[in-house]
């Protein structure tokens, strides 16, 4: 047999088996997408939330097929015209020859296609706009009108985008259109090009013109839009139509926008009577029109009429800016109080604010971490993170200021422990909620636990302590066993010299089923573990836990909220809750100016993540939601039901949130005003206190948060706002707040920190069933006057360090390798002025060490004070008695501390403390030995000068003496 003979049929041999390689491939593709699809089903069935997923797959899909029929269609019908109309015996030259003999075998494939794949571009576009479509669909009246031309704010945050958007697409569609129709005529000889002459046939003529006319209405309605979009577009002054906008702008998009019709409409005209010149003549003047009118004309009015009287010319609309930036934000109720502060602190000056003083909070959550894990952590395969949060609870009939943080599982600790059943089936959950005092402290500086311990003790009553679901939680475990079997699931050590464990089995509907072979399958390969398919342990009453983070499950069933960037827990009603805060957003609201929301809520807390929607200038705090730590079951609350936005997806989403008066009483005890809303509003209200449309343009009074006082002279990170329980005037009570402070906004060498600002909010929800307290989310305002120059905490951090008395105690604390800690620096309007308070922690250099508090700075005016207790240090501060008794006076020298267990290698070891009767009374005379010095250098007086001397090294040999042998820091073992 010839080998021409044998060669086609190896080849008709071959296309069946490619052909079935390629179908298996395409199948396994496919199962691959179905199992991630069926287990995101599964996922949302059982939290309930499945109408979400479902609402978004019909959505998206409606959206691909409309957006791919509205691409392919027209663009496939734009290349049969043109090749249907081709002239039958038109004459080519030889390239156009060559060009059709290489085409024509690809025709066909290319004329379906190139539609197809710019259709399933389009497609996959207009499927990812799915949710400003539903929003357009369920859009919700603002009630509130614009200044500029009196449309709903709701046409602009829903209508105006989504019509740009459709304009934008069908404008795209049809550029497309006409490229290829060009092409295509020119490829079959329709459009010939003959020396300077370019020749079109009838046909191509028409085809060409009316798509081209298309394409100018089009663009007609879009500049038509786009005079409406200029009170939502940022100028150099203000975002909205300032002077040149309303007075130019606008009116010469109005005129452009009929321009574009004109010439549309001589397109039209072109395709009966054949005749170019009209409409190429109107393409012309509309491209003049434009440089003239949208750009001439409005730089004169700018040049030459505003910048000469800008002040007033432009106070109208700076005022417009003012007045909807600040209900953007809901900043337009803040109450402003001007505070004559003193800065003399007399004695008895704190007796009016006893209550605020005792509640001060000397536990810094971003510094005490290390103490909750060396004291609470019990386990290698526990952990706490690395920033602790603050809430409050009801003890003994008195609310007391926290810092807490739940005890949850760390596979990743468990060493060579580290297999997939210790991973997955028997560290599966963490363990307890740990609480302490936010104003005490131990004798030997540990906090005092008010929550603590394996199994749980304290004062927060009974509750389930299990954590299934929490910030560090494992990628997914698998729970739950049939009734009779022995639990394998660790709950908790249970301490002693046997090591005992504790086993459970979980007992909530916390997550898919893992009840039939299939659906093992399709776990086993979303994670990529044979082990889920294999494993006798996973049983028809087992189920899989995963997507464990709260802030991920809020994420997911509410898809249109924007997340506040911290989760706290709290106990509620008998079980551990996450509490986390939803945003709705929009950066169409008109004339609100436009904050990047990542710039805004990084500070010393944290750098904020990326966020997919940044620049905004509307904000509601409009849901809160929780996450129960044991099962994972989400609730979504209605928290600001007056919102447009929120009322929109509701529509979209029904039955999904529950009204605000569903939330019990124990739950809205720890609901807090959240705090990236609050940093979002105190970056408006930097410059946006003032209200005065000419002292805004001066910018003569403009404010900015002053920079971390804590991280050194150079830093860019911001004071984070702090939460306090505390009493600002105006009010009756003290309140649980958030506060933040305010120094002139200035640059380089001009920077001035000193105080113009106080700015605290009522954060405090109340404890009522379903009744919000009324003067939640109060703002108000301190304004401090230009001329009182109450130090900014750079100024009073600054004190601290270069005051010779202070660095001198430090200097001690620092003896034997230890390192120490400055605690926030918290601002209290308290005495009639503001009273500055750092707790300063001692922390030893080894490893398994942890901040020890010590000492607190207090300062008020320029006055500062520096002792062992708060207590003490404000009746220091104020003249011997400050006539309040802070927190702190009374530290029980038996207060449990809980140490690691035995064998972890985790117990601390005694950090520096010193004795603070007899260490003070060194440093007092140290202090007048160091003025004696001083006085008799002034004088010239040698003798004294050397006698003084020399009793100052006497004390400092003392005090080396004393805190060397009682306070020598313990062996780490490095």
């Amino acid at each position: 047999m010839s080998a021409q003979t044998q060669e086609p049929r190896n080849t008709r041999r071959r296309a069946p088996i490619a052909i079935t390689i390629g179908a298996v491939a395409a199948l396994v593709i496919a199962f691959f997408a179905f199992t991630g699809l069926y287990a995101d089903v599964l996922w949302y069935d059982q939290l309930g939330y499945l109408p979400v997923l479902t609402t978004e797959w019909i959505s998206r899909i409606v959206l691909f097929v409309i957006g791919f029929l509205a691409m392919a269609v027209p663009v496939w019908a734009s290349i049969q015209i043109a090749y249907r109309t081709r002239p039958v015996y038109a004459k080519l030259n030889s390239q156009l020859d060559r060009y059709q003999e290489v085409f024509e075998p690809l025709r066909r494939l290319a004329m379906y296609g190139i539609p197809v794949v710019l259709g399933i571009f389009a497609g996959v576009s207009a499927s990812s706009r799915w949710e400003g479509t539903l929003a357009w669909l369920n859009r919700t009246p603002f009630g509130t009108t614009d200044p500029q031309f009196g449309f709903d704010i709701g046409f602009y945050v829903f209508e105006l985008p989504f019509y740009r958007s459709i304009v934008g697409f069908a404008s795209a569609v049809v550029l497309l259109s006409v490229l290829l129709v060009i092409a295509t005529n020119y490829l079959y000889g329709a459009i010939r090009v003959s020396g300077r002459e370019v020749v079109i046939s009838k046909s191509a003529r028409v085809q060409i013109a009316v798509t081209a006319g298309i394409y100018l209405l089009l663009q007609a309605v879009s500049i038509w839009l786009d005079q409406y979009a200029t009170v939502t577009e940022t100028g150099s002054l203000i975002t909205g139509a300032a002077y040149t906008d309303v007075n130019a702008t606008i009116p010469g998009r109005g005129i452009l926008a009929a321009v574009a019709g004109v010439v549309a409409i001589l397109f039209f005209v072109t395709a009966i009577i054949g005749r170019w010149r009209l409409p190429l003549v109107g393409t012309a003047l509309l491209i003049v029109t434009s440089l003239i009118i949208g750009s001439l004309y409005p730089w004169v009015v700018e040049r030459f009429q505003v910048e000469p009287n800008a002040k007033s010319l432009e106070a109208p609309y700076v005022q417009r800016n003012i007045d909807l930036t600040r209900e953007a934000y809901g900043v337009a109720d803040v109450e402003e109080i001007p505070f004559e502060a003193k800065t003399d602190a007399e004695q008895g000056a704190l007796r009016a604010d006893a209550q605020t003083t005792a509640n001060i909070r000397l536990m810094d959550p971003l510094v005490m971490a290390p103490a909750f894990q060396q004291l609470e952590q019990f386990r290698q395969y526990y952990q706490f993170p690395e920033a602790l949060d603050v809430d409050r609870y009801e003890i003994d009939g008195e609310t007391r200021d926290t810092v807490v943080a739940v005890r949850d599982v760390d596979v990743s600790g468990l060493g060579d422990a580290d297999t997939w059943f210790n991973s997955h089936l028997v560290y599966t959950h963490g363990y307890g909620l740990v609480a302490a005092a936010g104003n005490q402290r131990s004798v030997d500086g540990q906090p005092v636990f008010l929550q603590s311990g394996i199994p749980q003790t304290g004062d927060l009553g009974e509750f389930e302590p299990r954590v299934y679901f929490g910030e560090g939680s494992p990628q997914y475990s698998i729970v739950g066993a049939p009734e009779g079997n022995d639990p394998i699931e660790l709950d908790y050590p249970a301490g002693g010299d046997n090591d005992r464990q504790t086993q459970t089995t979980f007992e909530g509907d916390g997550g898919p089923a893992l009840d039939n072979i299939f659906t093992k399958l399709v776990y086993a390969l979303k994670f990529q573990s044979e082990q889920i398919f294999l494993s006798d342990e996973v049983t028809t009453d087992s189920q899989i836990l995963y997507d464990r983070d709260p802030i991920q499950r809020v994420q997911k069933v509410a898809p249109y909220l924007t997340l506040d960037s911290d989760t706290y827990p709290s106990v509620v009603d008998g079980r551990i809750v996450w509490i986390v805060d939803g945003y709705t957003l929009s950066d169409q609201y008109p004339y609100s100016n436009k904050v990047s929301m990542s710039d805004a809520i990084a500070d010393s807390e944290g750098v904020a993540p990326t966020l997919a929607f940044d620049e905004v200038n509307y904000i509601r705090n409009s849901v809160k939601a929780t996450v129960d730590a044991y099962d994972g079951s989400v609730t979504l609350y209605a928290w600001d039901e007056e919102d447009p936005i929120l009322q929109t997806w509701q529509k979209v989403f029904p039955a999904t949130l529950e009204p605000m008066t569903a939330m019990s009483g124990d739950l809205l005890s720890h609901v807090r005003y959240p705090a990236d809303l609050f940093k979002m509003q105190r970056a408006v209200l930097g410059r946006y206190h003032v209200t005065e449309a000419g002292s805004f343009y001066s910018r003569d009074d403009a404010w900015t948060t002053p920079k971390d006082p804590t991280a050194g002279a150079n830093t860019t990170i911001l004071q984070q706002p702090y939460y306090l329980t505390m009493q600002m005037p105006g009010q009756d009570a003290p309140t649980y707040s958030l506060y933040s402070t305010f120094i002139p906004e200035a640059s380089g060498d001009q920077s001035r920190n000193v105080l113009r600002g106080y700015l605290a909010v009522d954060a405090d929800a109340g404890a009522t069933d379903g009744e919000r307290a009324e003067g939640y989310g109060k703002l108000r305002l301190l304004t401090l006057p230009e001329d009182d120059n109450v130090p900014g905490p750079g100024q009073v951090q600054a004190k601290f360090n270069s005051d010779p008395t202070v660095s001198q105690s430090l200097n001690l604390l620092k003896q034997g390798q230890s390192d120490v800690i400055n605690g926030n620096l918290l601002t209290v309007p308290v005495g009639g002025g503001l009273l500055y308070v750092q707790p300063v922690y001692v922390r030893s250099t080894g490893n398994t060490s942890f901040p020890l508090l010590q000492k607190v700075l207090v300062a008020f005016g320029d006055q500062i004070a520096f002792q062992d207790t708060l207590d003490q240090a404000l009746d220091v501060l104020f003249g011997g008695d400050s006539g309040a008794a802070a927190g702190d006076e009374e530290v029980d020298p038996a207060a449990p501390t809980t140490p690691p267990a035995e064998g972890e290698g985790e117990t601390p070891p005694t950090t520096p403390v010193a004795p603070s009767d007899e260490v003070q009374a060194l440093l007092n005379e140290a202090a007048q030995e160091l003025q004696n010095k001083q006085a008799a250098l002034a004088e010239g007086d040698w003798a004294a000068y050397g006698a003084a001397d020399a009793k100052l090294a006497e004390i400092i040999a003392s005090l080396l003496t004393l805190t060397g042998t009682q306070n020598a820091p313990a062996d780490t073992g490095e």
